[in-house]
């Protein structure tokens, strides 16, 4: 079957504006939004996420026009390609946002695909659908995040150095789990492993749990502690983030997951890769995101919304990782330097960013053999399909900060920054499993 047409659509897309979000146009979100006609910033709304894709809950549409991506892709298959159009149902494999985030999200964890089934099975008022939601995230400004539990050690002396965490758990759950993490140590291989994590879901479990009037007798000590040495906290300190987060969430239980989870702050251009069933909150900054195409979360604290504790202490794998290892770094993909590829290990999506510093600068990226979003976050450019043996015909499209194309299966093309300051894209794609290398040169 003869490959569709160089398919380059540009897409409106739409803003979710969620509590937490960045208020007005301090957002980049808000600022990406309104390169759309007819959105206006409000500067009194916070506007939390961009979402790119089919996915029904904020559906991208063409741009200036009623027709849904969705039903775009559903009337050519080529465009996604027939063994996408077939395995997604006629949607994107992948949900592509910007997050622009003031205030900390809830903590929470994807489902994997099992549990997302038996999930949406048992409760499709809370849980809205059953796929597995794994999902990275590329800084575009400083990034702070929880990501995944603290090594087991690092636990056990935060115990000793918070007495309020201590207290919380209380003498016996707190012992217990400096015992058992000593034992771990001893033991060799898997079983010692697997007594670590055992002990860290029991002491998790048994701070979630905790009886709401001891969690706000333990936050309000905690918090006098800190303000009355009168001491100014250094941006950034562990200190500074929890009276931060404490005044966010007063009395909220997630702020004792600061002793369990690792704090990290990724610089622009840095990633991060969170696999399901693994706990997570993002705290600020702004960053694109991708993530297959699931509205999935189980909750835990930090959140005015439904807290499944029970489902969330349950599915969580207690692997203990140091912070550093959590960020997944880019690899050059492309000749000129101009492209690093995100490549993490799943097979619905790999995300490039591109950058060009200057007026004229070129990259060329080879045509994806599936779907493509491409999101411009800075400067001005021009995106043109490429020439190839069996198609003469060129689209070219102006690419202008906070614009969002589709781009169809098998489509070459190149972006070439039109201003000083240059141009900067982030390129979502899908490609069979069995496709992945022939992107690295």
């Amino acid at each position: 079957m003869s490959p569709s047409r160089p398919t380059i659509v540009r897409l409106d897309c739409k803003a979710q504006s969620y509590d937490w979000g960045k208020i007005g146009s301090h957002s980049s979100v808000a600022r990406f939004a309104s390169s759309s006609p007819g959105f206006t910033v409000d500067e009194s709304r916070p506007y939390a996420e961009l979402w790119m894709g089919t996915h029904p809950n904020a559906p991208s549409t063409l741009y200036q026009s009623e027709k849904s991506l969705e039903s775009f892709l559903k009337a050519d298959p080529q465009l996604l390609t027939p063994y996408f159009h077939e395995k997604y149902n006629g949607h994107l494999p992948f949900l592509f946002k910007v997050l622009s985030i003031g205030k900390a999200l809830s903590i929470q964890a994807h489902p994997d695909k099992s549990l997302a089934e038996k999930l949406f099975k048992d409760r499709p008022d809370v849980y809205k659908d059953d796929n597995h939601k794994p999902e990275m995230a590329i800084a575009l400004t400083d990034f702070e995040a929880l990501c995944g539990f603290k090594p087991l050690d690092e636990i056990s002396a935060a115990l000793d150095q918070w007495p309020e965490f201590w207290a919380l758990v209380g003498d016996q759950a707190a012992n217990e789990f400096q015992e058992a993490v000593k034992r771990s140590q001893i033991i060799e291989g898997i079983k010692g492993i697997k007594e670590g994590r055992q002990a860290l879901k029991a002491l998790f479990k048994t701070m979630m749990t905790a009886d709401s009037a001891k969690v706000t007798l333990e936050l309000d000590r905690l918090v006098a502690r800190l303000q009355s040495t009168g001491e100014h906290y250094p941006a950034q300190s562990f200190e500074e983030l929890l009276l931060r987060v404490h005044s966010q969430f007063p009395g909220d239980v997630g702020l004792f997951s600061l002793f369990f989870l690792n704090y990290i702050i990724l610089q622009p251009g840095q990633a991060v890769f969170l696999a399901a069933n693994e706990p997570h909150a993002y705290l600020s900054g702004d960053c694109v995101e991708c993530m297959a195409a699931s509205d999935n979360v189980v909750r835990a604290g930090l959140t005015p919304k439904f807290k499944d504790v029970e489902v969330l202490t349950e599915m969580l794998t207690y692997q203990t990782k140091a912070g550093s290892d959590q960020l997944l770094s880019g690899v050059l993909c492309t000749p000129t330097g101009h492209s690093l590829m995100y490549d993490p290990p799943i097979d619905e999506f790999s995300i490039i960013l591109t950058t060009l510093d200057h007026a004229k600068e070129k990259e060329r990226l080879r045509g994806a053999e599936g779907p493509s979003v491409v999101i411009v976050t800075k400067g001005h450019g021009v995106i043109r399909s490429e020439k190839s043996d069996t198609e003469d015909e060129i689209v070219e499209v102006v690419a202008n900060e906070g614009n969002v194309f589709f781009v169809g299966a098998n489509t070459p093309f190149s972006i070439e920054a039109s201003s000083d300051e240059g141009v900067t894209i982030y390129t979502a794609f899908s490609v069979k499993p069995d496709k992945k290398d022939h992107f690295h040169h």
